[in-house]
């Protein structure tokens, strides 16, 4: 019965050891700071019976990298952090009481995407483990204005064809592009679209699009980052050369253009020939005068 008892006793320490690991999942810019959330929802903690870790989860990182950030009996000891992240993470003091041991990352970079490990322990019981979570760390860019040229007519193709070229830049993770008929809202299939990665982990993505011509066409290029929410995009609208009611024809408004300037000519040598009779007419009669004084 001892034994049993004994068994049962260990089992039990055993399963009161195993915390359920949390997970969570936060997005960043690149440049931007990140707060990794760690909070402990627990009723009277003295921080001098704790110690906290910050790991990176990654067991091949451990060699390279053993310590983000420590806390150890509610004072920071950072001897063994790596260097990569020194002066880069702060604890939110004010909030360490209440059990928020949340770490904010400074000027996140590339090499920060990672899979973030908080463990708190309790040292009074053999630095048992009392809280665990993982916080997965994505990085995203935003991408460039959209650029979108065109129409180019296709002059070797067999029907009224025009192309459009959509092109952005910088921007992370890789996106989804979407041409749009606005006469409509209809989706456009692209005749070709490249996207093509760089070392820093962004992308530039180049999108092609060719469609019979029309003369009303209304087209846009929408460049979406998912993470981000973020949608991007470059509009073109032909404009109408067409007749219509209220408008019209670039060859009338050029006749009317000379007529109003062969007017306005005429104008002139009529106020010109004017103002020459006038003068001649003083001329005469201030000779005449002369010659009646004489």
């Amino acid at each position: 019965f001892r034994f049993r008892y004994g068994f049962l006793l260990l089992l039990l320490h055993i399963l009161t050891a195993v915390i359920a690991l949390e997970k969570k999942n936060i997005i960043s810019k690149l440049g931007d700071n990140a707060t990794l959330s760690c909070i402990f929802k627990e009723n009277n903690l003295q921080l001098k019976n704790l110690r906290v870790y910050w790991q990176i989860a990654d067991d091949s990182y451990k060699e390279k990298c053993s310590v983000v950030h420590a806390l150890m009996s509610g004072q920071e000891d950072n001897r063994n952090q790596c260097i990569r992240f020194k002066d880069r993470t702060r604890l939110f003091w004010d909030r360490l009481e209440h059990g928020d041991f949340s770490l904010l990352l400074l000027n996140v970079s590339q090499r920060d995407r990672n899979t973030y490990k908080c463990i708190v322990q309790n040292t009074i019981e053999y630095s048992k483990v009392i809280y665990q979570t993982e916080v997965v760390l994505s990085l995203a860019v935003s991408y460039s204005q959209p650029i979108l040229s065109g129409p180019i007519k296709n002059n070797d193709s067999t029907g009224e064809e025009v192309t459009f070229n959509c092109r952005s830049s910088n921007g992370s993770p890789s996106p989804k592009v979407y041409w749009i008929n606005k006469v409509n809202n209809s989706h456009l299939s692209p005749s070709k679209t490249e996207i093509i990665s760089h070392e820093n982990g962004t992308f530039n993505v180049f999108s092609t699009l060719t469609v019979k011509a029309t003369s009303n066409m209304q087209i846009e290029c929408s460049i979406e980052n998912e993470m981000l929410q973020e949608n991007l995009s470059a509009n073109y609208t032909q404009q109408k050369t067409s007749n219509g009611p209220g408008t019209e024809s670039d060859e009338n408004l050029e006749k009317k253009g000379r007529g109003a300037q062969a007017a306005g000519i005429i104008g002139i040598v009529f106020v010109i020939g004017l103002l020459t009779g006038l003068i001649c007419w003083l001329w005469r009669r201030r000779s005449s005068n002369l010659a009646s004084y004489r």
